[in-house]
């Protein structure tokens, strides 16, 4: 009897190592130019790039009317976290989200309110080959 409760033991700990590594964030798939498709916050308007690099800095560029913003800043991601901060003049402001979806195409940003914003790679469009 011992020896059947250990097997189920060691399977339920199998088991949860499994899950948990189904969700290991790949920073490199974020690195790239994505377009916000929908949000939840709707602090960003539809349209909005984020731009990820290697080296851990982000820049949001936002079109209002006829005007556009450039913001830069930083990430960090820790797990299933990822950290933004931005410093406009004298002020920098940090906000942690989680990554609830990070795809090839698609990443699925919450936000400590529950509000989920949407973004979709850039493809950038191959060179016509002569």
């Amino acid at each position: 009897m011992k020896g059947i409760v250990g097997a189920v033991a060691v399977a339920v700990l199998l088991a949860g190592a499994a899950r948990a590594d189904d969700k290991k964030i790949d920073p490199d798939k974020l690195v790239g130019k994505w377009e916000l498709t929908k949000s939840g916050s709707n602090e960003l308007p539809k349209g909005t790039i984020v731009m990820f690099t290697k080296d851990n800095k982000v820049t949001v560029s936002i079109m209002a009317k006829d005007m556009k913003l450039d913001i830069s800043g930083t990430y960090k991601i820790d797990g299933e976290k990822i950290t933004f901060t931005i410093k406009m003049g004298d002020v920098e402001s940090t906000e942690t989200n989680t990554i609830k979806t990070l795809t090839d195409d698609t990443v699925v940003f919450v936000d400590k309110d529950g509000k989920e914003d949407e973004l979709k790679k850039v493809k950038e469009k191959e060179k016509e080959k002569k």
